[in-house]
């Protein structure tokens, strides 16, 4: 097995139990709050992981274009958060995660338009799979 497949189930593990611990944190806590506190958490954490790994670059090293696409990636993840948090506080985490995956049928369409990946038959049926399995949960 690749271990890009590996850390992508990781990822799809710890995302569906950022939704159920989710659900319960923001039951009694107001959701932008929830946000930061989370936020917190994995900046102390990753800054840990960094740190133990050595991999920390001076800044003047890091690529200006690299930089960008990182911090619109930032701003992009954080109102996601707001909005998944919201979303969770507000419905059933049973129909909340669904629509917040059909990210992945957003990729790839993005992967398509921005990135130059080529649409092979398997991701367009994927992505029309994921999109009627989130209609079919979420509605």
């Amino acid at each position: 097995m690749n271990e890009w497949v590996i850390f992508a189930l990781g990822s799809a593990f710890f995302a569906a139990m950022t939704a159920i611990f989710g659900k319960m944190g923001v039951h009694d806590i107001n959701s932008n709050l929830a946000t930061f506190i989370r936020t917190v958490v994995i900046l102390v954490m990753t800054a840990g992981i960094v740190s133990l790994r050595h991999e920390w670059q001076a800044p003047d090293r890091l690529s200006r274009f690299g930089l960008l696409m990182l911090v619109l990636s930032g701003v992009a993840t954080g109102l996601s958060w707001l909005c998944y948090w919201r979303a969770l506080q507000l419905g059933p985490a049973s129909r909340v995660a669904p629509i917040d995956k059909l990210s992945v049928a957003l990729v790839i369409v993005f992967s398509v338009a921005f990135l130059g990946e080529t649409l092979t038959w398997k991701a367009a049926l994927g992505g029309l799979l994921v999109v009627s399995g989130t209609l079919l949960l979420a509605i």
